[in-house]
């Protein structure tokens, strides 16, 4: 199906007035995107924020008259209108498109991770087969990455572990593959639950090793590796939680946290944990440690 694109430049405070506007007067969705390269990179807890200059896009059915739209939405802004340009957007399959551009990803010595739908470039090597739907965890970004590359380098085999915003299912699945026991997947998300259980299921593992919960839900655990890569805020904040989960001796990994965040959420563990040499790309790093 064609669609038609309106495009306007606004600032921080007009945006909000010119989304709601632009759901009045027929758009189907309405998206906001950085217009002045203004990285905003985790926002504090309780915070929505957003870019000073900000491109406002409205999605339309590309058979609507934009010049009549254009007036009705001047209408609704009481003839202010921002600067704007109207664009047809190409009919793809958006889908097919995204699957075009993931590919396997080399994590380390050992493992890989795989779209479901393509052939490993290394068969005989440990090889997550992943879907995420829309659950967060491709294994892509940097944050996903460094805990990846951490799991290639342990000694998983036999030991339980807990994967704390699981999302896809990415970390905990790939433990198992490496060896490991048993994963309890954690996650807010409902439809994050649903990828990891599909996920295990794609991998050939059976419900059994890697049960997932709600963080209400979930039952007192001990185990030999605690794994989270969430955001620095909600890490600060479980670091109880998540200390009492993992037994003396065992093993944390942290990550979803920004290089100036780093000493935060180290000095919210520190009572429990020593600290092993922190790793970064980019802006990201993982911190990892030993429960005392």
């Amino acid at each position: 199906m064609p669609w038609l694109q309106l495009k306007l430049t606004t600032t921080r405070q007009q945006a909000g007035t010119l989304e709601d506007a632009l759901l009045s007067v027929g758009a189907v969705s309405v998206t906001l995107e950085d217009d002045a390269d203004q990285p905003i990179l985790e926002p504090a807890l309780g915070e929505t924020p957003l870019w000073d200059r900000v491109r406002v896009t409205g999605l339309f059915d590309a058979n609507i008259d934009t010049a009549a739209v254009s007036a009705e939405l001047g209408m609704h802004l009481d003839d202010w209108m921002p600067d704007h340009r109207w664009e047809a957007l190409e009919d793809k399959d958006w889908e097919r498109e995204w699957m075009r551009n993931y590919h396997p990803i080399q994590c380390g010595e050992r493992l890989w991770i795989c779209p479901s739908w393509q052939t490993p470039p290394e068969p005989e090597q440990v090889n997550v087969m992943l879907d995420p739907g829309l659950a967060f965890g491709t294994g892509t970004h940097p944050t996903t990455f460094l805990c990846l590359h951490w799991l290639d380098k342990q000694a998983v085999e036999g030991q339980q572990l807990v994967d704390y915003g699981c999302g896809s299912g990415i970390l905990g699945i790939a433990a198992l593959l490496l060896g490991a026991r048993h994963v309890t997947g954690v996650d807010i998300d409902p439809q994050a639950l649903l990828a990891t259980q599909e996920n295990a299921r794609r991998n050939g593992l059976p419900e059994s090793v890697m049960p997932v919960y709600q963080p209400e839900q979930c039952p007192a655990l001990e185990v030999d590796i605690t794994l989270a890569n969430i955001l620095a805020g909600p890490l600060v904040e479980l670091a109880p939680q998540l200390s009492a989960f993992t037994k003396t001796g065992g093993k944390i990994c942290l990550s979803g946290i920004l290089a100036d965040q780093a000493q935060q959420v180290m000095a919210a563990y520190a009572p429990w944990f020593d600290f092993e040499p922190e790793a970064q790309i980019q802006e990201w790093v993982r911190i990892t440690g030993t429960k005392r």
